[in-house]
């Protein structure tokens, strides 16, 4: 299963405006950061590091949501840090979602049931919680005993809640396509999560675990047993199908890392969330200044074994809205997973 048809539907459009406006270079999903702080620590994070002082500055709202305006992209990815640290939040996610913008507020769950009441359920919004395992291994993975019980509490409140819930799942050479079964088949079919959207872990430079980070062939070789006996297909995935293929080893893409922007603190970051080559203080100068050719698998070396989705994902999304046939199953797929 692909995006729900409404979200679609609403993509589509938008990428056939910019196909009509002959642009070459456009966000798909902004991913905004308010914050670096967080209430845990996880070892593959190395979005944390920075020093006290920046920890502790909090992004204006009016700046927030200017920046997703300034882009013009139709959806809006929140992380951090933990976003739900953030004392206005919810004002930041109120105005975007008037705006009719899909935002998608990405957080460990902790304080989730705690703030729950400053949000209201709608289309336009979902909680992304943050699951890399069951019990014991998502626990290990944030460095902190209990997180999976309380993230399960919280899933279960926003659900009863009416709100939609998704989940994120990063993946590590220390898993096994059956540890990948158990937790997508707990979110599936136990949890009933809305969606689930999975990654393989990139090697942060700044990140306190160095050591179990994939490469490309141990990435395609996982998810390729992982997505066996029809689970794929079983899944509520929130990937196109041509990115699930990518991840399968079935098709490859280039980095088109400009269609996923990030803007934190510091301003817009070059030339991806993953990475630091320096920040600019506009949209229109990260696309029209940086040198978008030098990147990716091939081109530069710290992008060697990266197979994340905020580079391929919307190369996979616009390779299917170039493809009648690509289209039409992508189609099919989201249909099917709406019965």
């Amino acid at each position: 299963m692909a995006m729900p048809l409404r979200q679609t539907i609403r993509v589509g459009t938008y990428l056939f405006e910019q196909k009509l406006r002959k642009r070459e270079k456009f966000p798909l999903i902004v991913e905004l950061e308010p914050l670096f702080a967080c209430n845990l620590k996880c070892e593959g994070c190395g979005k944390i590091q920075h020093p006290a002082g920046i920890l502790k500055q909090r992004m204006p709202v009016a700046q927030a949501v200017g920046a997703v305006l300034e882009s013009g992209a139709p959806m809006v990815s929140i992380a951090g840090g933990e976003p739900l640290m953030h004392p206005q939040i919810d004002e930041i996610v109120r105005q975007l979602v008037a705006k009719r913008k899909y935002v998608f507020l990405c957080t460990n769950a902790m304080l989730l049931r705690k703030k729950i009441e400053k949000f209201t359920p709608s289309p336009y919004f979902a909680f992304a919680v943050h699951i890399d395992g069951l019990r014991e291994r998502h626990d290990e993975s944030v460095a902190k005993e209990g997180v999976f019980d309380e993230a399960v509490a919280a899933i279960k409140e926003a659900k009863r809640r009416g709100f939609r819930v998704t989940t994120n799942s990063t993946f590590f050479n220390t898993d096994t396509p059956q540890t990948i079964i158990e937790v997508l088949n707990y979110l599936n079919d136990d949890l009933k999560v809305d969606e689930m959207m999975i990654s393989p872990a990139y090697a942060y430079e700044k990140a306190p675990d160095q050591e179990h980070f994939l490469g490309v062939e141990q990435t395609r070789e996982l998810f390729r047993k992982s997505f066996a006996g029809g689970n794929r297909a079983r899944w509520r995935l929130n990937h196109s199908p041509l990115f699930l293929d990518f991840l399968e080893g079935k098709a490859d893409f280039p980095c088109t890392a400009w269609a996923i922007p990030n803007y934190s603190l510091f301003g817009w970051q070059r030339p991806c969330y993953l990475m630091s080559d320096g920040y600019v203080p506009t949209y229109r100068q990260l696309i029209e200044e940086t040198d978008w050719d030098k990147y990716g698998r091939g081109k530069d070396a710290r992008c060697a074994n990266c197979m994340a989705h905020c580079g391929y994902e919307p190369t996979a999304v616009l390779a299917t809205m170039g493809s009648l046939k690509e289209s039409l199953r992508a189609v099919r797929e989201t249909v099917a997973g709406t019965r």
